[in-house]
């Protein structure tokens, strides 16, 4: 029922800065729970930041807290992932997923996904 494409993702050096898009698709994006995930190579999908559907709560992995900052824009389906004083253990794969129950910092938990961007952080 939902659809998601990230866009953003790039070669930045150590300090800068990245504006992640996710472009959803479906009748029902508006009620979803979104959520930021990230994978290295060689370790396992771990949690970066999610929002509520209406936008008003964000949750934030402790890694990236002060630096990262989940947005949502339910009338152009589009959530955003704007990260700051990127550092090179940020170095991932970014995914864009979609959850249709309560807010989750789990894989498991999320029924929707995007097909990743990459983000590289030079030193």
């Amino acid at each position: 029922q939902v659809q998601l494409v990230e866009s953003g993702g790039g070669l930045v050096q150590a300090g800068g800065s990245l504006r992640l898009s996710c472009a959803a698709s479906g009748r029902t994006f508006s009620s979803y729970i979104m959520g930021w995930f990230r994978q290295a190579p060689g370790k396992e999908r771990e949690f970066v930041t999610a929002i509520s559907w209406s936008g008003g709560s964000k949750s934030y992995a402790d890694s990236v807290k002060g630096r990262f900052t989940i947005s949502r824009d339910n009338a152009k389906n589009m959530v955003y992932l704007q990260m700051n004083r990127l550092q090179p253990e940020d170095t991932a794969v970014y995914y864009c997923a979609a959850d249709r129950a309560n807010m989750s910092s789990k894989v498991s938990d999320y029924d929707y996904w995007g097909q990743g961007t990459q983000v590289t952080v030079d030193s």
